[in-house]
């Protein structure tokens, strides 16, 4: 895949790149290593100073940056320009509270004085996707300049100025030469990256084979790594929840970012009692939804970022059809307008086997599944490989508590919809990945816990 914006409401090829050589991938390098020699010295308040500049410049250009967003991978705008204003509040955060998560934290032991002291390891690389141009990048920046770390970023192919506009945020906000730089480089290019001994570790957000990927290199020469990968979240409606509200969450939660989220409700788990009222009310509101061109206020959905998704939506869908899934409403690309658009889609009565059981839906495509009780929909909850989020309905007490204590997920969300919030850790287990970002969780990732001891 070359490097270009390809705008996917028309399929029109706006711009392309060239990839940098391997002398110019030296040459960014060499820089990042010499500007981490220096900035590992400058000061929390400092660094801070930086980072609250990058989150004023973010606010002020929020619509610029936004468009270009839209651009590149086809979300609404009014849904790029809040990813834009999201990057601002991870600046801030970081910016208010990384010294007191940073500060040294003594240890009461038979030394004179011991204490834990976090410091920086050096150049972290990041890995990341295209469905959050900004969000993914910035959640993972601020935290790693705040500890004192320098990042270089290999983006998604296809978000190049995207990525260009990353670094130049972080170098208008004041941060010296070198500290952030974008790598306009191909997939192959990062595995003699990683293998770098002046690159200290990467963290990687995608898809499960491009995580395995990196893991393998990284682990050859024994660097830190954090996975942030697929999911196939689930969204649980029991017989008490408020189900006009759970109705109008689910549909938020399916289609944000066009459906193109690891952390989107994907499998809609629904009590029997209340299923046909959750049904209906999940169709009618799909149905509604605004399906046209992203840069409109209007737009509910707009196109997938490639058409490589949505021919896989459509062999997806086909195949679970195939096992005896049956269309509630959408179900298959059109052939009669550019642009790499898919209809909001609900599947239904998904047999054991089908693709709903294992793979990520990763468009507008919900899986609605019914079930007897609790017990059935921990269970079917927990029967796939990944486990990153879901969400949970209920107002009975006993039910909430083994909903939280039983569903294997990174996050759990009781009557409300699952987002990542820099106050809070985020992250997955099982094949959805390893490690944390955001909270306190994110920034103590890349640092080294050293133990000091005196006496």
């Amino acid at each position: 895949m070359g490097i270009a914006t390809i705008n996917p409401a028309t399929g029109e090829l706006v711009k392309s790149f060239e990839a940098l050589t391997d002398a110019e991938i030296e040459s960014k390098l060499a820089r990042a290593q010499q500007a981490f020699e220096s900035y590992r010295q400058t000061s929390m308040s400092q660094r801070a100073q930086w980072l609250i500049e990058a989150g004023e410049i973010l606010e002020r250009d929020r619509e610029r940056f936004g468009k270009i967003l839209t651009l590149e991978m086809g979300k609404p705008l009014k849904a790029a320009i809040a990813e834009v204003e999201k990057c601002a509040s991870v600046c801030r955060y970081y910016a208010e509270n990384a010294a007191d998560f940073l500060a040294d934290v003594p240890v009461t032991t038979d030394a004179s004085q011991s204490f834990v002291r976090y410091q920086p390891l050096g150049i972290i690389l990041a890995v990341m996707p295209w469905n959050f141009p900004f969000w993914q990048v910035f959640r993972f920046a601020a935290p790693a300049l705040m500890a004192g770390n320098v990042g270089i970023l290999k983006h998604a192919s296809n978000v190049p100025q995207s990525a260009l506009a990353i670094e130049e945020i972080i170098q208008a906000a004041g941060f010296p030469e070198g500290v952030f730089q974008t790598l306009l480089i191909g997939a192959n290019k990062v595995a003699a990256i990683v293998a770098d001994e002046r690159v200290k570790a990467a963290t990687l957000t995608g898809s499960e084979g491009a995580g395995i990927s990196l893991a393998i290199a990284a682990a050859k020469d024994i660097k830190k790594t954090v996975l942030e990968l697929g999911g196939s979240d689930p969204f649980i409606v029991l017989e008490s929840a408020d189900i006009e509200a759970a109705a109008t969450t689910a549909v938020t939660a399916r289609m944000i970012n066009n459906g193109q989220s690891c952390i989107a409700a994907k499998r809609f788990i629904v009590a029997e009692a209340v299923a046909d009222k959750f049904e209906k009310l999940m169709i009618e509101k799909f149905q509604a939804l605004k399906i046209g061109d992203p840069m409109l206020p209007d737009t509910d959905v707009g196109p997938l970022a490639t058409p490589g998704i949505v021919q896989e939506l459509d062999d997806l869908v086909e195949k679970c059809v195939q096992f005896g899934g049956k269309i509630l409403t959408g179900g298959h690309s059109f052939s009669d307008r550019p642009g790499n658009y898919f209809p909001p889609t609900i599947l239904s009565d998904l047999p054991p086997g089908s693709p709903a059981d294992k793979e990520e839906f990763f468009g507008p495509v919900a899986l609605l599944f019914r079930v007897k009780n609790l017990d059935e929909a921990i269970k079917k909850a927990n029967d796939i490989p990944f486990g990153l989020g879901a969400s949970a309905w209920t107002t009975v007490e006993e039910e909430r508590d083994r909903l939280i204590s039983e569903i294997e997920a990174g996050a759990v969300f009781i009557n409300g919809l699952v987002k990542s919030d820099p106050r809070l850790p985020f992250g997955g287990i099982k094949r959805s990945g390893y490690g944390r970002e955001l909270g306190i969780q994110g920034i103590h990732e890349f640092v080294n816990v050293k133990t000091v001891w005196v006496k």
